[in-house]
């Protein structure tokens, strides 16, 4: 049976976005093409219509995942007050207890980097953020600041998201934000 050009278009972007999710959630190495495709109602063997190969679902699911964080900060930064938006929501509880729905700076990005496999999507995704943030800045050294924001965000949510201890993954997210936010105030 043959389908439509718009039906494996849809199909395919169908992919992207449960693979980005899962990615995020589970981990690259630990997402599975067989698990994935049986997930969606396909089979492994159609994944390769698709896509070359799993290297290349990973950098469509990241640039998926990058374009959902660009609409999503785009809101945030627009509002009154938009650093301090942008902490309180990045290091939110729903984000600790959403990575499969979050940034993929902590996630996706992180993996690739351990594995030895940058990614231009991740520079975008940094050089995107860091100069919204650097555009609410005030005073010297913008670009060098922007620069430890996203680092320390990036970091907090990390350790966050991987202590035992459900009191500290809490204090840590809440210690960093009110520490950015006053630090940025003065």
């Amino acid at each position: 049976m043959r389908y439509s050009a718009d039906h494996k278009a849809q199909t395919h972007q169908r992919i992207i976005k449960e693979a980005s999710e899962r990615f995020r959630r589970d981990g690259i190495g630990g997402t599975g093409l067989q698990p994935l495709m049986k997930a969606l109602g396909l089979t492994h063997g159609g994944f390769y219509s698709h896509f070359k190969s799993k290297d290349e679902l990973v950098e469509e699911a990241l640039c998926a995942a990058a374009q959902d964080l660009d609409a999503h900060c785009a809101t945030l930064f627009t509002q009154e007050q938009p650093l301090q938006a942008f902490i309180d929501n990045y290091l939110s509880e729903w984000h600790r207890s959403s990575p499969h729905q979050g940034c993929p700076l902590p996630t996706m990005s992180s993996e690739l980097g351990q594995r030895g496999q940058p990614s231009p999507t991740t520079d975008a995704v940094l050089n995107a953020r860091l100069a919204q943030v650097e555009a609410t800045l005030e005073g010297e050294n913008k670009a060098q600041r922007s620069l430890m924001i996203m680092s320390t965000l990036v970091g907090a949510l990390m350790l966050s998201r991987s202590v035992e201890s459900p009191e500290l993954a809490v204090q840590i997210l809440e210690v960093v934000s009110e520490g950015l936010k006053k630090q940025e105030q003065e």
